[in-house]
């Protein structure tokens, strides 16, 4: 697909989302879904970067606000109600990450006192960590294409208040881990396990916006993430990140091109981290390809995690790009590592091809799944605000 038709189908998909979800349709009740809403922050922000329409940015600010009033606040079936937080109104508003940002799944979370249903939980509200890192991650972008730091701010405060509420100590060592899932008012585990690649992605992310000190508008106090930074970096020792799932890897190749990108500029001091990171994505991309789920009719496949993967592999030229002018910042494997990796770009550019078909997009396994599986279309199709740091 030719650049300018990527961009015009971004825009139909992105503004359809828009009306659909009550973001610019005021009939409509906002329906808001934070890992859905940090990729199309993105989204917009990237047809703002390629079109240069002043209302591309202005639709990814809105999201941010309509989000943190709807997200950041208890249910309309909560009894509770107000900031999560429990901030009053006028402090609830200048600091609306500051107590976390709910999931915005259909139904209520379950009850401290409640038994755990697996099944159930999958639909429950609550925080997830990783949820949070993206919308960290979309705060971020905000800032860089506004200039303005509050973004910055608030990224900040949410990653101050994760790092406390989902951080705990384990083991005859003092070991700390991060938790899957808590409550919405951050007080009690709903899925005490631990997700595989959190810890990765916490310090990346934290990483990531010690990138804000260096906005000229940067004037704001916000939360020192040194200690964050630590120990999350202490969770990464003899961590194994291989996964056979879609969105997984694309998650694998988006934290791998952060931390290209962290190194080349002095964030990280790790070089063997990217390495690890890579050597993981083609292990993991090779246990994918065995399986050959994309030979499935579309009625069993879950676009949204085969377009997390498609998504990741667009970040294989930028990281191409950094190694080969920064070479001597990477350890000796890393060209021959994305050499390798590159053997798969096809497999993202097949994957956005089967889902922009619109008879392929008629199965109600895109149906139920509409809001999201459309704008991770949309984040493949202009990937760039969402890759580049």
């Amino acid at each position: 697909m030719v650049a300018q038709t990527r961009i015009d189908e971004a825009e139909r998909i992105m503004l359809d989302f828009a009306r659909d979800t009550g973001l610019t349709d005021s009939a409509r009740a906002p329906r808001r879904y934070l890992w859905t809403d940090a990729h199309a922050v993105c989204s917009f922000l990237g047809l703002h970067r390629h079109t240069d329409d002043t209302r591309y940015l202005g639709l990814a600010k809105r999201l941010v606000d309509q989000v943190h009033y709807v997200l950041g606040r208890h249910r309309e079936d909560d009894a509770r109600d107000g900031w999560i937080s429990g901030l009053d109104e006028e402090h609830g508003r200048e600091h609306p990450t500051i107590g976390g940002l709910r999931i915005g799944k259909k139904m209520p979370e379950r009850r401290r006192d409640e038994a755990l249903d697996e099944r159930l939980e999958w639909d429950r509200d609550g925080q997830y960590f990783h949820y949070l890192t993206k919308w960290m991650h979309a705060l971020y972008c905000t800032s860089r294409a506004s200039g303005d730091a509050r973004y910055c701010v608030w990224a900040k405060e949410l990653a101050a208040a994760a790092q406390e509420a989902f951080a705990v100590t384990h083991g005859p060592g003092g070991e700390q881990r991060l938790l899957w899932k808590m409550s919405i008012d951050l007080s009690y585990p709903l899925v005490p396990s631990s997700g595989l690649h959190d810890p990765m992605d916490g310090y990346l992310t934290c990483q990531e916006l010690g990138l804000c000190d260096a906005l000229p508008a940067q004037r704001l106090a916000a939360p020192d993430l040194r200690a964050a930074i630590a120990a999350t970096e202490g969770m990464l020792a003899g961590q194994q990140w291989f996964t056979e799932d879609a969105l997984g890897i694309g998650g694998l190749l988006f934290d791998a091109c952060r931390a290209v990108q962290l190194l080349a500029v002095g964030r990280l001091q790790q070089p063997q981290l990217v390495a690890k990171l890579l050597d993981a994505a083609q292990q993991s991309l090779q246990l994918f390809a065995k399986r050959s789920p994309l030979r499935l009719e579309p009625g069993h496949r879950l676009a949204f995690r085969e377009l997390g993967l498609a998504i990741g592999l667009r970040g294989l030229p930028v990281m191409h790009d950094i190694v080969q002018r920064d070479h001597d910042s990477f350890t000796d494997n890393v060209p021959s590592l994305l050499d390798d990796l590159r053997q798969h770009v096809g497999l993202g550019d097949a994957i956005e091809t089967f889902w922009l078909v619109p008879e392929n997009r008629e199965v109600a396994t895109w149906r139920d799944h509409r809001d999201i599986n459309a704008v991770m279309l949309a984040t493949r199709l202009v990937p760039e605000c969402f890759l580049v740091l």
